[in-house]
């Protein structure tokens, strides 16, 4: 592990690293180019000027002098030639790995060579000319393969961060569900906690006082079991009545709300039991529970009032949950479902994210926030396929 994070923390380094080499090796190359174009032009008007001032010169020998000064600049260049006659014959080699007198097969397999690199020039009547390429071509290529190669570092260095990000993010979202699955267990604990400490302190108190709220506790621990349970595994699809669902979540959460200082209300608006929405009731349970979590989360210290309600919009069953507490400001709002987001000091942001990954992807639904009327608050929509679709 110590490995790994010392590897992610060279990562940004090696990527300057990289972009260094490749930005000094894009300006050698410029450069290198550059130069050739300059000297090309210069060498090239100094072969043009000498061949003019030959033909133009009135003495008998000055052309042919002119042709054996080109000739020599040619060589100078470094540009390997073969010349053959009109029958073939190799009659002169210039800047060639091989001597005129040197073995044919080896002499023709180098003329091969240059032939493949450029096509021969065909003198009527006199022969052809083989050629090869500049001795600068081959920095050229070396300068590109050197290019090619800190491309393709940079891209195996990008897929290297990438996994790295993957594998980081993925470490997030474990502690995330290690510190929810804690968070979830804790609730129902903690409360056990309480009623046990009660007793102690009460031992008169008649056990059916307390009955009911040992066995919400009980209940509740065994919804958290199976609702980890269902981690990795397909949702299930069956009718799920969303009124039934608040109710649970509403009178588990009511009793437990601060009463004395700053005060928490919790109110539910339902018709009934229904709308039935198609899902898995224990998902569905766990997604609304985490919205309204939040909610009493903002109200935390402030008090206020939570309001769910429960209808029917279109082809979809809505649970809305909308709290006047402070809101949220507009640079949480773009990041509000993203794992790790959260405005509490402490939060590690994980059940809005959670909610939406179970409203979205395993139900096909929306849940999706929006501002309150009043504009103070803050207002979340669940959204979930009815069972029988009208």
């Amino acid at each position: 592990m110590a490995g790994n994070g010392a590897l992610r923390r060279a990562g940004p380094g090696a990527v300057v690293a990289l972009a260094l080499l490749l930005g000094a090796i894009t300006f050698g190359y410029a450069w290198v180019v550059a130069r050739h174009l300059r000297d090309d032009a210069r060498d090239t008007s100094r072969l043009l000027g000498r061949v003019f001032a030959g033909l133009n010169d009135p003495r008998p020998d000055a052309a042919t002098g002119a042709l054996l000064d080109l000739a020599a600049q040619v060589r100078s260049l470094g540009i390997p030639i073969a010349v053959t006659d009109t029958a073939g014959r190799v009659t002169a080699l210039a800047n060639a790995p091989v001597a005129l007198d040197a073995d044919p097969a080896m002499v023709r397999s180098w003329i091969a060579e240059l032939d493949a690199v450029n096509t021969p020039l065909v003198q009527p009547g006199v022969g052809t000319i083989h050629y090869g390429p500049l001795p600068v071509a081959r920095r050229f290529t070396i300068l590109a393969l050197l290019q090619g190669a800190v491309f393709f570092c940079l891209a195996l260095l990008a897929v290297w961060a990438y996994r790295s990000q993957v594998a980081a993010a993925r470490d997030r979202l474990w502690v995330a569900m290690a510190r929810e699955s804690a968070h979830q267990l804790g609730t129902p604990l903690m409360s056990l906690t309480g009623w046990i400490a009660y007793l102690r302190e009460n031992p008169g108190t008649p056990v059916g006082e307390l009955a009911d709220h040992l066995e919400a506790d009980a209940e509740r621990l065994e919804r958290v079991a199976r609702r980890f349970e269902r981690i990795g595994r397909p949702a299930r699809r069956e009718p799920v009545g969303l009124g039934a669902v608040a109710e649970r979540v509403v009178s588990y959460f009511r009793p437990r709300l601060p009463t004395l200082a700053s005060p928490v209300s919790l109110s539910l608006l339902a018709t009934g039991p229904g709308p039935a929405a198609l899902g898995d009731p224990v998902l569905v349970e766990w997604a609304l529970e985490a919205v309204i979590k939040n909610a009493i989360d903002a109200l935390s210290g402030r008090g206020g009032r939570i309001e769910v309600r429960v209808d029917v919009a279109g082809a979809s069953a809505r649970v809305t949950v909308r709290d006047d507490g402070p809101g949220l400001p507009p640079e949480v709002r773009a990041r509000l479902f993203e794992p790790g987001a959260s405005t509490k000091a402490g939060g590690w942001g994980i059940g809005l994210a959670l909610a939406r990954r179970i409203v979205e992807q395993q139900h096909g639904g929306r849940l999706a926030y929006r501002p309150p009327p009043g504009g103070s608050g803050a207002e979340f929509v669940l959204e979930f396929p009815l069972a029988h679709a009208p």
